[in-house]
């Protein structure tokens, strides 16, 4: 199946950006060769809410601007380092995992950088995604590879760098 005409799963909670959100996901799924029916959730929340999400899932008691759960292992960073998958049996699909962003914190982020909102939730959003795919910015080397991977997403859904 060419990734072109997998339609993977995006369903948002609470929020007006869903097909950006979803474009986000999708680009960064497809920049990354998912050969599979993904489903990833989005829940759309306030830095009031996201800073107990963070406070109970990791121990940091305060607000962030996007947190990653992903529901899959990875071996390795990408979508070719990804263990045994654990495929939903009722569906057939893979739950990738979960993606809590901050609306709070796009508006705040895009002004300090000189951002479009629009730039700053997808590019919070392809990062999330990314962190599902099993990468992560624990070192120089990590973090470099994320940041050219996010910014070539962000550029083939049509953003200019900002």
């Amino acid at each position: 199946m060419d990734n072109g005409e997998i339609k993977h799963k995006v369903f948002i909670q609470d929020g007006d950006e869903s097909s950006l959100i979803k474009s986000a996901v999708i680009e960064t799924l497809n920049s990354e060769m998912v050969d599979m029916l993904c489903v990833v959730n989005v829940l759309i929340t306030d830095d009031k809410k996201i800073r107990v999400y963070n406070r109970d899932y990791r121990g940091v008691d305060k607000a962030t601007d996007v947190l990653s759960f992903p529901m899959q292992v990875f071996i390795k960073a990408g979508w070719d380092g990804i263990g045994e998958k654990e495929i939903d049996e009722e569906t057939g699909d893979l739950p990738l995992g979960d993606i809590i962003i901050s609306t709070e914190s796009i508006e705040r982020q895009a002004e300090e950088y000189g951002n479009t909102t629009e730039y700053e939730t997808a590019y919070l959003i392809v990062h999330s995604t990314l962190h599902l795919l099993g990468y992560d910015h624990d070192n120089e080397a990590n973090e470099n590879i994320m940041h050219k991977k996010n910014k070539a997403i962000i550029k083939k859904m049509g953003f200019k760098n900002q």
